[in-house]
This record gives structure tokens, sequence and C-alpha cells, in this order.
């Protein structure tokens, strides 16, 4: 299956699809060059081929403001050209803050809340087998915005589409992470008659959505994880009894190696602040600023930026590079370019999907195609 990637970021979601084995990522969107070169060199590093059809940087927004008519027409072709032989989806999550009661709140009028019309736009207008929308959960559970988004869905079903959507959690899926999502899977109905597909009234039934997912989420949320432990400079502590230790965020950097990581070493280091890096309660993450993570527990929503720090459990300074890949499940050979800003590095990893998430998404879209076909 081919995939055309749209507001690809750093490729943590083409990576969850690439991995899956199934998936070949052809072409990827991304606006900003410094996010992209992350992509290329992290491939590159892993051994993963270029798409095919190449890597384009530059705004999704001039393929569908009708003063570039020919990017349409070609980006057309290629899907066409695709579907010919491979069954063809876009996938992508465009940026999110406008529905984020966490940063602007703008919705639809927002410059990032009318990305996500475009993206749906040219979903429309190419018409590939299916896709992949993902968001934040405001998005789906904010009054105002679940009407933006209805109308999405609306605007899909108009040009052929049925769908299926869940509000999902990356700790369903096994990442260290508290972080929801909403992910929205459609398939037109031309591939819906050729894979005989189960459909009723434009909604995909029996999509197999927990068939990939590693815990229930009730269940891990009722589990006693600490909750403020002493802070003490690199002092070893016992894993508590009754949580699981896989969803904690010292599994996942013992695991990644995120001390010999190519990236460790990359974290900000602030002139003033050291008195809160080594008073600070581990586990205090009531605010917005210097949370510092529990070494036992899951980390929250990996959003760094806008005065979001996320501070060591037991170290007296922020995260690494490599530390906030782990927590965002990136496989240990994922790494960042040593050229790349700590600004571009974080934002890039925070604005990610986790990758097991990813991973596991695509494994259910596989599943479903291979089930009914």
């Amino acid at each position: 299956m081919n995939i055309f990637s749209f507001f690809s970021g750093a490729g943590f979601l083409d990576l969850g699809f690439e991995l899956q084995g199934n998936f070949n990522v052809v072409f990827v969107n991304e606006f900003h060059k410094a996010f992209n070169d992350v992509y290329q060199y992290a491939r590159q590093q892993m051994g993963i081929a270029q798409p095919i059809y190449g890597h384009h940087v530059e705004d999704i927004t001039e393929y569908t403001d009708g003063k570039h008519d020919e990017k349409l027409t070609n980006l057309i072709e290629l899907v066409n050209t695709s579907k010919q032989t491979d069954l063809t989806g876009f996938i992508g999550g465009p940026p999110c803050p406008d529905f984020s009661v966490a940063g602007r709140n703008k919705g639809r009028d927002g410059e990032n809340g009318k990305l996500s019309g475009i993206y749906t736009e040219l979903i429309c207008r190419a018409l590939p087998d299916f896709f992949v929308f993902e968001n934040v959960k405001g998005l789906y559970r904010t009054a105002r915005h679940r009407e933006f988004f209805e109308e999405l869905k609306m605007q899909f079903r108009e040009h052929g589409y049925s769908m299926t959507e869940q509000l999902v959690n990356a700790l369903e899926y096994g990442a260290p992470q508290d972080r929801d999502r909403i992910i929205l899977i459609g398939f037109h109905h031309t591939a819906i008659e050729r894979l005989h597909l189960p459909e009723a009234d434009g909604i995909l039934l029996d999509f197999p959505w927990e068939a990939h997912k590693r815990y229930n989420l009730q269940t891990v949320k009722s589990l006693p994880w600490p909750t403020k432990t002493p802070y003490h400079k690199n002092v070893e502590t016992e894993m508590p009894q009754g949580i699981i230790e896989d969803l904690t965020v010292l599994h996942w950097w013992k695991q990644n190696h995120v001390d010999t990581h190519p990236n460790e070493d990359m974290y900000f280091r602030p002139r003033a602040g050291l008195v809160r890096f080594q008073t600070k309660e581990e586990g205090d993450v009531e605010k917005k600023c210097y949370k510092r993570l529990h070494r036992w527990r899951y980390s929250p929503t990996a959003a760094y930026g806008n005065n979001e720090v996320h501070v060591h459990p037991f170290l007296p300074r922020r995260i690494s590079v490599a530390e906030a890949l782990a927590i965002q499940s990136l496989p240990a050979n994922f790494i960042l370019p040593p050229n790349i800003t700590l600004s571009d590095a974080f934002k890039t990893i925070g604005n990610g999907v986790p990758f097991v998430l990813a991973n596991g998404i695509a494994n259910s879209i596989s599943d479903y195609i291979n089930h009914h076909n």
C-alpha cells in the first residue's frame, strides 16, 4: 500500500506505517524545512529508502488555493498512477493548537485550524483509496469544534467516503505518555467495493480498533501510580508495587539507552532556574512550567514549548532530546541531526504522534483490509 504523507514533521506517524511492513511512504509534504531535515536524516540512519515521489517542502495550501493549479494536477496524477497498481492512502495530522484548550483554541478560523479544512479538501479532490486524519481531542470533545469536525465528515461522505473514528490514548498502545488523539479513518466506496469491506450508511463496520492495543486505559489509570517523591540527585529508588513497568519513563529510557544515544547531550542549559531543578519534587507536574517527571510513572503529554518545561526526575536539568524521543516511544535508532536547533528539535518531537500508537493504527488498517479482502 502506498502512502502520501502530509504535515509530516519528523515523520513519527509515517514511521509507524513504514515499519508495519505493508505500507510504503511514496510522497512527503512538510512546510518547515528543519522538520523535513530531521525526517530525511533519521531515515537515512535507519536505512529507509527515500519516497519515490520525493519530499515536498512547501505550504499545503498551495495545492488548493487556485493559484498553483499545476501542483494539484500533478498530485492527482501521482495518486491516480499509484492507484493503478497499489492501494493508496493519505495520512496526516494537521497542526492542532487551534483546537486545544492548552493552545490557541481559535478553532476553524485560526491559521492552523484552517489547515484541517484544507487537508479535507485535498483528500476530496485527489480521492485516495483511504485516509487517516489525526488531531487533538479538542476537535472531538469541545462542542464548537465538534460542529466543525462533523462538517468535515459530511464533506468526506459527499465525496464517497465511509468512516470510522475513535478517541485513543498513547498509553493503550504502550507509550509512556498520557496523550489523547482523535483518529478518523475513511475508505472510498470504490475501494470498499473492490475489497468487500463491510459498510452501512457511511460507517465502516467491524474495524479492529482494539486488536493492537496493549492496555485498557481505565485500568491503567486506576493503578497505584506514585504521585510525588522528594528529589534526591541521582539516587536510585525501587519500583513501586502494582504498576506497569513498561509504561514508566525509566523503562523506556533504559530500553532506548538514552545515556549513550547520539542525542543524549542535547538539552537546554538555562542560566537561571537551577534552584527549581534542585528543589522541585519528583513527579510534581501540576503546573505548566517546570514539570518534574516521575521515573516510575508515565509522562504527561509531550508538549515542549510555550513555557512548558519537563525536568529530569533525578538530575538537575531539563530532559534531553534522547529522553524526549523515548517518551514518544521512538525506536532507539531514531536519531535527530546534530546541527538542529534545540527549539526545532523539541518542537518537532512534541508535535509528533507516538510511534507505537501510529504503528498500532497501521496494523489495524492492514488487518481490516486483509481480513475482509
